[in-house]
């Protein structure tokens, strides 16, 4: 994006290309433009697009750099690595600072995703996102800054690695999932909440609007009031639920606690662990799913691989 009175999307990928520095060789670098959009702005079919495109690029054994709007940066990239199945990275990337501000930082993120992408190191790591130096794994990223040049962190994981002088080191890597190929992403999934007091207006205003599946909230490590727990699970007879745990950190606890509608109670029903999902990359999972066509157990297959 650029502008002096108010940014918007105007540069497109050869312009990006051209803000790199002119002793940085990109030579054998071929630039393409899929969509020029406020990642707000973005549809599901959108998001499902760029995935596809990045993916079949990296069949072809050609690591792939996406740039893309930070405010949905991390729910694409996610659905990215749900279809990744190739050994070639694909790396995520984008700014804070617009191109026309004073010290924009896209064009050094542009240059370390593109080493990140070029890297043995990043081969087999499935889809990253590199931003403000450093590698973070798709699964676990968030941005949590809206305007620090270092805007994405992995509460759960930490990164993966950094980017020093054009040169990325990985020190850790995620294990990969199975990946799906769904045909599209059409289907209903809401995110439902739960604060202190929820007395369950806004869940039943979820449920009336028919959806395929949800992803809610639940306090500290698993727990609900029991009112809630049990609307979610009778809704998880019908529905896949998916369920997440409110701090960036940490996971659905399995047996610590004994009151009603604890995490002992939780999994007693038919909900479904998100593990250190966020709700955000939890919903694009479940559509991904969803549309995939596998079943509830099978959904929860997917989903236990990252419930530790």
């Amino acid at each position: 994006m650029t502008g002096e009175s108010g940014a918007s999307p105007e540069l497109d990928a050869e312009a990006l290309l051209s803000t790199i520095p002119p002793n940085i060789d990109v030579a054998g670098l071929k630039a393409e433009t899929l969509m020029n959009l406020p990642s707000a702005h973005l549809t599901l079919a959108n998001q499902l697009e760029i995935c596809r495109r990045a993916r079949d690029t990296a069949r072809r054994g050609i690591g792939v750099v996406v740039t893309h709007g930070t405010d949905t940066l991390e729910e694409t990239a996610m659905l990215c690595d749900v279809l990744h199945d190739a050994e070639a990275p694909i790396v995520f990337t984008g700014a804070i600072r617009p191109a026309s501000s004073p010290g924009a930082d896209g064009p050094a993120n542009l240059v370390d995703a593109i080493s990140v992408a070029a890297s043995d190191a990043a081969a087999g790591t499935g889809v990253l996102v590199c931003f403000g130096g450093e590698i973070h794994h798709a699964r676990g990223a968030r941005k949590t800054d809206t305007t620090s040049l270092v805007a994405f962190s992995s509460p759960q994981t930490g990164p993966l690695g950094r980017v020093t002088e054009g040169h990325p080191t990985i020190w850790s890597t995620v294990p990969r999932n199975p990946s799906l190929d769904p045909p599209h992403l059409d289907g209903r999934v809401l995110v439902v909440p739960t604060s202190a007091g929820d007395d369950g207006a806004l869940a039943r205003a979820a449920l009336s609007t028919d959806p395929d599946g949800v992803v809610i909230g639940t306090l500290g490590a698993g727990h609900v009031s029991p009112p809630i727990l049990e609307l979610w699970a009778q809704a998880a007879e019908r529905i896949p639920v998916v369920v997440y745990s409110r701090p960036e950190r940490g996971v659905i606890l399995n047996a610590t606690y004994g009151y009603r509608a604890s995490e002992a109670d939780l999994r007693e029903t038919n909900v479904i662990p998100a593990g250190f999902l966020s709700p955000q990359a939890a919903r694009m999972k479940l559509l991904a799913c969803l549309a995939s066509g596998l079943n509830v157990d099978e959904i929860r297959w997917a989903f236990g691989q990252d419930d530790g």
